[in-house]
């Protein structure tokens, strides 16, 4: 029978909760073996049945001995109740078996697929179907039934939660023949059936052998019904993790549930049972904190109603915060750098163990990031996220780049992970995609599809015939380098792709297909791909989620087939890769949940900002406060009760460190409202100085990469070899020469040439090009007489030019527009100026040679236009689309591109009219915006420009030609270029300082 008094106990905080119920236990039933072995113990998770094993263990100094049966009450199990009398109940098959995870995200991402037709795609369906899924287990948590939602009155609420009340009809009215037609119970309303099973299999015959149920808060209502038929079994006992024993009786009463305590009060009030009538455990002489720091907490921690009472409160006693350490970091990078910095100190001690507990994800990964500063790679209890693994990126690179129908971006992403090889040698098949990259994906973006790349091969083919007439044997070894490597390509994807291609196909077909792509690209020459795949943690870890992926994917009918690879990342994430071995056996990184219980020699509670720890307490997306409230779900600031009791246990450990950061991500922080309360508590007593902030540790974390001398650097000032400096260079040179001649030598000399962008959108420069050839192709065609309708004929050109590029919209609607006011500005500028001139000269080469005391040097100019007049003198034209240099920049010999080929011509170095005199010398800017063109006089004397211009150049020909002549990055910062492609190899910004370098 069940005794009237419920057996409920408590251990105090200050000691270690694992300890003192081993201590407890063994002094009550230890003295034989076999009893021992017949007491059952209830205890939260299965970490937490490892912690008191552990403990069972330093109880009996190692030796062998027979344990109490451990059961995890948080996921009970058929094989874990016990069985006696289940029969009575209906047995094992009276319960259905839980419905798989994934299984229930499919079937309600396919109901959702329905309910909102074309409004949603496929991936925001299944991210909706995990909020659905939360909020069934969250009313099955609380015994709750969906058809009290028909309760609610809808007058009572707006009209945005009406239509959310229609959308929940999916659960109400569709979810339950469902799982009936699959035979499945949600995995929460399976656990309280067990639960409740097991409670009524102990109500009809209580349990011959002692149960102890220890370590809950119970906070889910089917525990604490079990927990309280324990308490009221003649051998049954429950024993509660930190009860408040200071607490007065009107503070109880005055509870919220932000309190660390109200978790524990509703227990206590479904058990009947007053705190006061809950007894001691007893701490059996543990070590542990000073047994006063739990009153400092709960008078910290009083109820809002109650606060006044700290005026009349008694100083705390000297010593009550020994082993308490507090550090306030500027940011969560020193943080970081100091808690691996304690972690790494604890281990300098023979058997220490260390733990991290935070609810900050970044910040564990900073710390475990940290720890590998020193080759320690820490246990983390949450593990990697499943699609941040190798495997898992893989999966999703090769999906999205099929998708994207072989874009550059892509394609390069998916075939430099390191499992791509495509049957080849990776070392092989690395070194192809290299060249591919180079040879076919830099530069504005090939047509789609693997043919698209074959289409930009035959592009390059035939860029190089143009210019050497015939392949040499390096760019035909190349070539077919590279259609080996497309063909490699094309068969591992050719059935993924051709799945991809359709509108909408069946989602198995898709997983499958995708799957034997990846596989196909994963193998090697000597091993295949699903060896490589599916081995290790990782490996093992996404080859159960395929496998469950394609069980629960029956049945879900066709899917849109471009909505695939998002689909695939929404249902892989939340899945995590745990690695068993390798971590350090004494440090570790958890969560609050599975820190509880838990015992290590230090304990560093790190994040202890408002909406971290405590969290946010973000708005149900399914219902408003009012609506959770009459439904009967617990409001949000329920969860922060619970992570302030997570605390309180944490706070009373013997050692302690709390650890925050003042500002995140540029952010001003808030600090947790419990290190608020405690700095109110102790404010005007002695123990006020000892909850500040401790820097030392910041000090030895800044001092792990401190530099005590920064040597500063000195500009870069090579010297080459005068044999090995240039002796041919063309006018659009000189100028960089001039202004930055470490940009000369990293071209001229290193031949350094920057890559085009992958997969570039057309830019300033293309459209230069563009315009340029446009009118070269115009003057060429008629180079004396303009036909009458000139304007039509040379949109038309440049539509040619334009090509493909058109179809961008953004060219489209951009540069087009500006390209046909440019016509017709340059139309009118020629219908003005052809009957002076004789015949006017498009792209025309020339050049010049000078001695010099190195050797003749050769200056070389391509003109974008020479007009010859009719009087026998020449003018120059350089079409400019950017801004054109001054007058006074010309003059002064800064930009010597037109007045160095006004001396060419001068010297007769364009040879289709040999030596001329230079009447004009032009810069005709094309913008195309609202003053389309302008014609802009480069220098008023181009005779003696020229010639200045000349002198200059063989100035600084004659300057280079001696060995001691550096070519210095920006000698005159004043004069400097705005650009340059080799900036980062001069190190400018190392080097170069505010004075120097004006706006920098």
């Amino acid at each position: 029978m069940n005794t009237k008094s419920p057996n409920v106990y408590s251990i105090s905080p200050h000691v270690s909760f694992a300890d003192a119920l081993v201590h407890g236990v063994m002094e009550k039933f230890g003295e034989r073996p076999e009893t021992l072995s017949q007491v059952t113990l209830l205890l939260p998770t299965r970490r937490a049945c490892r912690t008191v094993r552990d403990a069972f263990l330093r109880y009996g100094d190692g030796k062998a001995m027979l344990l109490p049966r451990m059961q995890p009450i948080g996921d009970l199990d058929e094989d874990e109740l016990a069985l006696t009398g289940w029969q009575d109940i209906g047995g094992l098959n009276a319960i259905n078996p839980a419905i798989a995870p994934l299984r229930r995200q499919i079937l309600l991402t396919r109901l959702i697929l329905g309910f909102e037709k074309e409004k949603t795609t496929a991936d925001q369906a299944a991210q909706l179907a995990n909020e659905l899924a939360s909020l069934l287990d969250q009313v099955h948590t609380e015994g709750l039934n969906f058809t009290d939602l028909q309760s609610l009155v809808p007058e009572d609420y707006s009209e945005h939660w009406n239509i959310t009340l229609d959308f929940l009809k999916i659960l109400t009215e569709h979810w339950p023949s469902i799982l009936e037609s699959e035979g499945v119970l949600d995995p929460a309303q399976r656990r309280n059936r067990l639960l409740a099973a097991q409670r009524q299999v102990w109500e009809k015959t209580p349990a011959k052998h002692p149960v102890i149920a220890a370590g809950s808060t119970a906070s889910i209502p089917a525990v604490a019904d079990l927990l309280a038929c324990v308490a009221r079994m003649e051998n049954g006992m429950v024993v509660l993790p930190g009860l408040d024993r200071f607490m007065a009786d009107d503070d109880w009463d005055n509870l919220d549930p932000n309190h660390p305590q109200y978790g524990l009060r509703q227990l206590l009030r479904r058990m009947r049972t007053a705190p006061q009538e809950v007894r001691d455990w007893g701490d059996f002489a543990l070590s542990g904190a000073h047994p006063l720091r739990a009153r400092l907490l709960s008078e910290a921690m009083l109820p809002a109603a109650s606060t006044d009472k700290w005026r009349t409160m008694t100083h705390p006693a000297n010593g009550l915060l020994a082993g308490v350490e507090r550090l306030d970091c500027p940011t969560p990078f020193e943080e970081a750098g100091a808690i691996a910095l304690m972690l790494r100190n604890e281990l300098e001690f023979a058997g220490n163990t260390a733990a991290l507990v935070t609810p900050d994800r970044n910040l564990a990964r900073r710390v475990a990031s940290e720890l590998r500063r020193w080759q320690i790679e820490i246990d983390d209890s949450a593990g990697i996220p499943l699609q941040h693994s190798p495997v898992g990126a893989f999966l999703r690179l090769l999906a999205q780049c099929v998708a994207d129908d072989f874009a550059p971006v892509a394609l390069l992403a998916l075939c430099k992970h390191p499992f791509s090889a495509a049957g080849m040698d990776s070392k092989v098949f690395r070194r192809q995609v290299r060249r591919l990259e180079l040879y076919s994906l830099r530069g504005p973006r090939p047509t789609g599809g693997l043919s698209g790349l074959r289409s930009a091969l035959e592009k390059r083919e035939a860029d190089w015939r143009k210019r050497t007439k015939r392949l040499s044997v390096y760019q035909k070894k190349i070539l077919d380098e590279l259609n080996g490597l497309l063909d490699a390509l094309d068969k591992a994807f050719h059935p993924f792709s051709k799945v991809m291609k359709r509108k909408k196909t069946d989602i198995l077909k898709l997983v499958e297909s995708h799957i034997r792509a990846a596989e196909q690209m994963a193998s090697i020459d000597v091993e295949t791909g699903a060896q490589r795949l599916w081995a290790g943690e990782a490996g093992e870890t996404c080859a159960d989620f395929i496998s469950e992926l394609i069980e629960a994917a029956n049945g879900f009918g066709e899917l849109d087939c471009a909505s695939y690879p998002a689909l695939f990342d929404a249902l892989l994430a939340g899945r995590a890769v745990r690695p068993k071995f390798g971590a350090h056996p004494r440090l570790s990184i958890l969560g609050l949940f599975e820190a509880r219980l838990q015992q290590f020699d230090l304990v560093v509670l790190a994040g202890l900002n408002e909406g971290t720890w405590p969290p946010d307490t973000t708005a149900s997306p399914w219902m408003s406060r009012p609506m959770m409230r009459d439904f009967g779900l617990p409001l949000p600031e329920f969860h922060i009760g619970q992570t302030a009791h997570d605390f309180a246990q944490h706070f009373c450990a013997p050692r302690v460190v709390i650890t925050r950061s003042e500002r995140v991500d540029g952010t001003p922080t808030v600090r947790s409202r419990w290190l608020r309360r405690l700095e109110n508590r102790l404010s005007g007593t002695e123990l006020a100085e000892d909850f500040k902030g401790n820097a030392g540790w910041l000090s030895m974390q800044a001092a792990l990469d401190y530099v005590a001398k920064i040597q500063a650097v000195a500009p870069p000032a090579p010297r080459p070899p005068v044999s090995a400096r240039p002796r041919h260079l063309y006018v659009t040179r000189v100028e960089e020469w001039m202004r930055d001649p470490y940009g000369l030598y990293a071209k001229e000399i290193l031949k350094i040439r920057k890559l085009d962008p992958i997969d570039a959108d057309p830019g300033a420069a293309d459209y230069g090009n563009i315009i340029h050839e446009s009118l070269e192709k115009f003057m060429d065609k008629y180079p004396r007489d303009l036909p009458d309708n000139a304007v039509e004929e040379l949109r038309a050109i440049g539509r040619e030019v334009f090509g493909a590029e058109l179809e961008n919209p953004g060219i489209w609607a951009f540069w087009w527009p500006r390209f046909e006011r440019i016509c017709d500005w340059f139309v009118a500028q020629e219908q003005d100026r052809r009957a002076l001139i004789a015949k006017s000269y498009s792209e025309i080469e020339g050049g010049l040679t000078f001695e010099a005391p190195a050797g003749p040097f050769t200056i070389s100019a391509k003109a974008d236009r020479v007009d010859l007049f009719k009087d026998g003198e020449i003018a120059i034209i350089d079409y400019k689309t950017g801004v054109p240099p001054t007058k006074k920049e010309v003059e002064a010999g800064f930009a010597p591109q037109l007045p160095l080929e006004a001396a060419i011509a001068m010297a007769g170095g364009f040879e289709p009219f040999g030596p001329r005199d230079v009447k004009e010398l032009e810069f005709w800017r094309l913008r195309g915006a609202q003053e389309a063109g302008k014609r802009q006089a480069a220098t008023d004397n181009p005779a003696q420009t020229a010639a200045d211009a000349l002198e200059g150049l063989q100035g600084l020909v004659a300057a280079y030609d001696r060995i001691e002549a550096p070519y210095g990055s920006r000698p005159n910062p004043e004069n400097a270029p705005k650009y340059s492609d080799y900036e980062h190899l001069a190190r400018i910004k190392e080097w170069s300082t505010a004075a120097q370098e004006g706006e920098e």
